[in-house]
């Protein structure tokens, strides 16, 4: 008898894209078997991995740090990248002052976005949760001072006259030489070795068949999009999802290790989870 598997990922286009195949029974499933999926904006699925309520989940590095104990990365279905990273945004009044004690809206205390932040701009007053969808209009009516925006928020900020104040993305591979980590599919360590490999080995022949067909899975993924334009959803695809979305590979294992290690220093990760490996094998499981 076959073991139900419990899925999480997010309804944004990179996640959805990726996830099409299994989903919809286009790809191989390695042998297992998936519940139906739940999606939900990703400070929630990171919320929930507190909780170990699921074996496979989409998650921020962020939150990947403080639950290394109970999961491991899979190599494929990551969304890594340069050019990509989360983005500082106010209105243009406030272009060229100080952001020091101001009020700034993240998506999520457990998002990358909020670690990056903290790590750009350690004297940043009070820091707003709000949902990734809603900052700009937060920014735009003055109820927060700035704004740390993801997923397709990305394209449509200046369309609502905001600026950016500093991209986070560039700023970590300024200062790390490495791409920016933002978020990966983890899976729960007590599945075991063999499960956990034939979990990440249907997510990439997910991955795989999303290349293949590219157009195949659009009305699934514009269903859940909260940006229904098709180029903004299609150009949030392209930024998203790339190589190391098929296999992380050893510079996105080494860009994650070092933010993760960064977060530790800044006292924002537990120093505890330094004996986690990241990934499955012999130094995870």
């Amino acid at each position: 008898m076959r073991t139900t598997l419990s899925l999480g990922f997010s309804p944004c286009p990179n996640d959805t894209f990726i996830f099409y195949a299994l989903v919809h029974g286009k790809s191989a499933s390695s042998g297992q078997n998936f519940a139906e999926p739940l999606l939900e904006d990703v400070e929630t699925l990171n919320q929930w991995a507190l909780a170990g309520r699921l074996d496979v989940t989409k998650l921020s590095f962020h939150a990947l740090g403080h639950v290394l104990d109970q999961y491991c990365v899979l190599s494929s279905g990551s969304a890594l990248g340069r050019g990509c990273g989360p983005l500082l945004v106010t209105r243009p009044e406030m272009a060229a002052g100080s952001l020091s004690g101001k009020r700034i809206a993240i998506p999520g205390t457990l998002t990358t976005a909020a670690l990056l932040l903290r790590l750009f701009l350690p004297d940043c007053g009070e820091l707003v949760e709000m949902r990734f969808d809603t900052i700009i209009a937060a920014v735009r009516a003055g109820l927060v001072d700035g704004g740390v925006i993801i997923h397709e928020s990305r394209f449509t900020y200046q369309d609502q006259g905001l600026v950016c104040r500093q991209d986070l993305g560039q700023w970590w591979e300024n200062r790390a030489g490495l791409p920016i980590p933002l978020g990966c599919i983890a899976a729960r360590r007590s599945l075991g070795r063999e499960k956990i490999l034939a979990i990440d080995k249907a997510i990439r022949a997910s991955v795989d068949y999303a290349f293949a067909h590219p157009d195949q899975g659009m009305s699934y993924i514009r269903s859940h999009s909260q940006e229904m334009a098709e180029d903004v959803v299609r150009s949030h695809i392209g930024l998203y999802v790339n190589d190391f979305s098929r296999d992380l590979g050893a510079e996105g294992l080494a860009a994650i290790e070092t933010f993760l290690e960064l977060g530790r220093t800044v006292g924002a990760l537990p120093m505890s989870s330094r004996g986690h490996g990241v990934r499955m094998g012999k130094d995870a499981i």
